[in-house]
């Protein structure tokens, strides 16, 4: 697993010891910044479900302002710590040990909004509709922010989602990336 493009391309990242955690494969994180890569332009990233850090680090390396990075598993934190430190982000970044749900509504209190959120779930415990309507609740998303859903190819996400519109679905093996903006 490696950063794919940015200031950081090439360099190698861990991944979480164990099973627990699927990390997304270099083609299809390549495949998810290609896509969403003309609607940021710098800013803040949230990556819930964080796992390794690969999605946030990979958006810091892309131009992104700073990240949180988000996952309830302690060996994720860890992870993304070490990789945060070897890809020199350390600084720009934010890591929280908490249920994703739990993290939205900090985030809401801190009244800070997101250019970008990476929703990459464990493909058996999937709760976008609940993280949509959080993400509307909390206004977390920035007006002209995206948020990029990761899931299992047989889950069919709504076309609209509160104040999300999908923008944009593609397939890439078992995995599918969803694209949402604000209508």
């Amino acid at each position: 697993m490696r950063v794919i493009a940015g200031e950081a391309r090439g360099l190698q990242l861990k991944a979480v010891p164990g099973k627990t955690t699927r990390p997304t494969t270099d083609k299809v994180k390549e495949a998810m910044f290609n896509i969403i890569g003309p609607y940021f332009d710098g800013g803040k990233a949230l990556d819930l479900y964080a796992g390794s850090g690969a999605l946030g680090i990979e958006a810091l390396s892309r131009g992104m302002e700073s990240c949180i990075f988000v996952d309830q598993n302690k060996h994720a934190v860890a992870t993304i710590h070490a990789n945060l430190s070897h890809t020199g982000y350390t600084d720009k970044a934010e890591v929280y040990r908490n249920d994703s749900l739990r993290a939205l509504k900090a985030v809401g209190k801190r009244d800070v909004s997101f250019e970008l959120i990476l929703l990459d779930p464990p493909y058996a415990k999937q709760q976008i509709a609940t993280i949509f309507g959080l993400i509307d609740d909390y206004h977390v998303l920035a007006p002209a922010g995206v948020t990029v859903c990761e899931t299992a190819l047989h889950i069919q996400l709504p076309d609209i989602a509160g104040p999300l519109v999908k923008e944009r679905e593609e397939c890439y093996g078992d995995t599918k990336l969803t694209v949402y903006k604000k209508g």
